[in-house]
């Protein structure tokens, strides 16, 4: 019998291949020297309570507010990149808690800032700014929080609505509950006929199965397991709506969609043209859905085959220096400097490559501005490790960009674009691989993937984003729903979205009930509109070259010095248009063409 594969312990792991995390801090000890001093320094932001009318005054607490909170990020990174490289190591558990409690008491130190900014007569910031020429930094991000001030309540109602906030959290810890930890599913019979546990998490799994017979099982089992529930989930997803819906008129918003986009500043036409734009062009997607029933060889086509592959996965084993090749290869219509600090990111070990015992599960991309922007990776020699690794490395040479060329107060850039710069190296990536791939076989598969990624991305999510738009806009008017409203709103939009090639199956009605970002209202159409402005930049560097490539590198290091809209639309990529999405269909398009051959 062969030896079992044991994962190794992390002092195990060659050094070489974990991150530096002794540049932050050399020990614990040197930590615990910065928290003592950032414990010293954090009361005295206290002392200007009440006096930031007076511009030198702002001037000195915007100053030690950015001290105090560059030092309280540097121990909080550390801390968390320690915790997630060994989770059992009670150490580095005790420093995340410590910093972790410390955070919260800071906020509260902070709190009085916007209020009291707020608070003051309409030109007093203004003025300051005009008094005092180092306040000119500050401008923009004054600005922002003074565009709040229609929306704000007095202060005894700023407290109220504070106070209730946990309250009116309740429906999503609801969900959380009672989908996470009370809700289980039947067993079902995998491909050996051996009786599994259905969970969530290995749903994924068997709805790709080539197997029918196991994906239909495994799709009624989850979504018969939901209905079960139906009318509790309704409730609390409905009476999350509500809170969103109060919350909103409270504020004086003229609906729940203006609520969630206007604090950043994005036109209610961004989120209309999406679903517009994608509604003019189902064609497309019943077009997928035809070919897919052709190529899978089915007479009738159901909502449970949609997600299995094409073609076979093909076996790969790709040594992670053979991968960081690849994707610097993908990479190349970048340019040399983009490709000079990929490098950077490898040679100065911001990449944690690989997995060891009780590390955190996934990938992400973090750091400080004081810090390199670290990358967690699990890498396990596969194809989807590779594109994992070009994933994070854009969101962590987006970090690099706009660290080096804004102030700390502009370096972080907000959540509309946090996608866009990750998923132009996935989409570089991929288009190099479909284009250098001789095996037909594989480049039929890597089309398909690629065609999954939109379709999921893009169409699924402004479907969700049409759900929430009919949900939202009905519960602002004061109409009642019920759970048999949210799942023939759900089952008609199956319908249009997927056309009459596939059964649009009862059991997907109750897809709504599984979606934790309704829970946070209109949140999933920026995967769609951060998919679709990487797809366009794609477009425009591969055609373009040199000219679209320093307009994206524009886009890199404006960090969050404006907002999102803006930034986007000064590197070439107009988002109030529905021109972006225009493009994401046209490559969805010319994709189908290579798999109908």
């Amino acid at each position: 019998m062969s030896d079992v594969k044991k994962v190794k312990r992390r002092e195990e792991i060659a050094k070489e291949d974990k991150w530096d995390i002794e540049k932050i801090y050399e020990n614990t000890e040197e930590w615990e020297k910065d928290f003592k001093k950032l414990k010293e320094m954090a009361p005295k932001i206290k002392d200007f309570q009440g006096k930031l009318k007076d511009s030198n005054e702002l001037l000195s607490f915007l100053k030690l507010d950015e001290e105090i909170s560059r030092l309280a990020d540097k121990l909080l990174v550390y801390a968390f990149l320690k915790s997630d490289e060994d989770t059992s190591n009670n150490a580095n558990q005790a420093i995340k808690n410590k910093i972790e409690a410390y955070s919260a008491e800071l906020a509260a130190m902070e709190a009085f800032f916007i209020p009291e900014i707020l608070s003051y007569e309409e030109g007093t910031i203004e003025k300051a700014i005009e008094e005092n020429s180092e306040l000119k930094k500050y401008e923009f991000m004054l600005k922002r929080i003074l565009k709040k001030k229609p929306h704000t309540l007095s202060k005894e109602a700023e407290e109220l609505m504070a106070s209730v906030s946990d309250a009116l959290n309740a429906p999503s810890n609801i969900f959380n509950m009672l989908t996470n930890a009370d809700m289980t599913f039947p067993t079902i019979k995998d491909e050996e006929g051996n009786e599994v546990e259905l969970t969530e998490g290995n749903y994924g799994i068997y709805n790709k199965s080539k197997d029918r017979r196991v994906r239909e099982d495994a799709f009624k089992a989850l979504f018969g397991t939901y209905e079960k529930f139906k009318n509790t989930l309704a409730a609390s997803l409905i009476s999350s709506i509500k809170n969103f819906s109060f919350i909103a008129k409270t504020r004086k918003y003229n609906s729940s969609l203006e609520a969630s986009l206007k604090p950043n500043d994005i036109p209610l036409e961004v989120y209309n043209n999406a679903i517009k734009t994608i509604n003019d062009n189902l064609d497309s997607l019943h077009r997928y859905v035809r070919i897919k029933k052709k190529l899978l060889g089915l007479s009738e086509m159901h909502m449970y085959d949609l997600y299995v592959p094409v073609i076979d996965t093909p076996k790969s084993h790709i040594e992670f220096d053979e991968g960081v090749k690849i994707i610097k290869e993908a990479l190349k219509p970048l340019g040399e400097e983009y490709l000079k600090i990929f490098d950077e990111g490898i040679q100065n070990r911001w990449v944690d490559i690989y997995e060891n015992k009780g590390k955190r599960k996934g990938a992400y991309s973090w750091g400080t501005y004081d810090t390199m922007p670290y990358i967690l990776l699990n890498y396990n020699y596969e194809l989807n490790d590779v594109s994992t690794l070009a994933h994070e490395m854009g969101h962590s040479i987006h970090s690099y960009y706009s660290r080096k060329e804004q102030p700390y107060i502009y370096a972080d850039y907000t959540l509309f674009c946090a996608e866009v710069a990750s998923t132009v190296n996935e989409n570089l990536l991929i288009n190099y691989l479909i284009e250098n791939e001789k095996d037909e076989k594989k480049k039929l598969y890597l089309i398909n993937t690629q065609l999954e990624q939109i379709r999921t991305t893009v169409f699924r999510q402004i479907m969700f984003a049409e759900f929430e738009k009919i949900t939202h806009e009905k519960v602002d008017a004061g109409e009642p729903l019920t759970s048999e409203d949210l799942c023939k709103i759900y089952h008609d939009l199956n319908a249009k979205y997927f056309g009459e090639d596939i059964v649009i199956d009862k059991e997907i009605d109750m897809e709504w009930s599984r979606i934790p970002h309704f829970y946070t209202d209109f949140y999933v159409y920026q995967y769609a509109t951060g998919y679709s402005a990487a797809n366009s930049f794609v477009k425009a560097i591969l055609e373009k070259g040199k000219d679209a490539v320093d307009k994206y590198k524009g886009f890199l290091k404006a960090g969050g010095s404006d907002y999102p809209i803006n930034i986007l639309k000064k590197a070439g990529v107009d988002m109030t248009t529905s021109k972006p999405i225009e493009d994401t269909i046209a490559r969805f398009n010319e994709l189908l063409d290579m798999l109908d051959k």
